[in-house]
């Protein structure tokens, strides 16, 4: 039987801009696993500004991405976390020497390539980014039974 880890898992999302879906799942991620799981956003290639309506639609669900403006990926963090989640295939995040968390992409639900935008949109990519968070948040956080 294995021993759980000593300290709490660290996860850092990645997207390009890191003003919108990378920033949300950090959001969602702190709702749900508080201060369980350590949390971190970063973009590939930082905006300038946190999207406003995915700060309103974060909103609408009780957590919080008004916070903060975008960031690049610090390599240092990047080769200490646990888990890295690129989110949306344009996020390409290149391992760094001496990195021991895996790197996966979750290929994201966009609304717009169906015609559907506005918060409609920004409602379902939360909607589908927050199951994604929740799935996580049960493989980083196990219930021993």
């Amino acid at each position: 039987m294995s021993t759980p880890p000593a300290v709490r898992p660290s996860v850092l999302f990645v997207c390009v801009k890191n003003g919108g879906k990378s920033r949300m799942a950090a959001a969602l991620m702190e709702h749900r696993a508080g201060d369980a799981v350590e949390v971190h956003s970063a973009g590939t290639r930082p905006g300038d500004a946190i999207n406003a309506l995915s700060v309103q639609v974060i909103a609408e669900v009780g957590a919080d991405m008004s916070g903060g403006t975008p960031t690049a990926i610090d390599p240092e963090l990047l080769a200490r976390v646990d888990r890295v989640v690129a989110l949306g295939e344009e996020a390409v995040v290149e391992p760094v020497s001496g990195m021991h968390g895996t790197i996966e992409t979750w290929v994201t639900d966009e609304p717009s390539l169906r015609g559907i935008d506005g918060e409609e949109r920004m409602r379902l990519v939360r909607d589908d980014i927050d199951r994604r968070v929740e799935s996580l948040i049960a493989e980083l956080l196990p219930v021993d039974v």
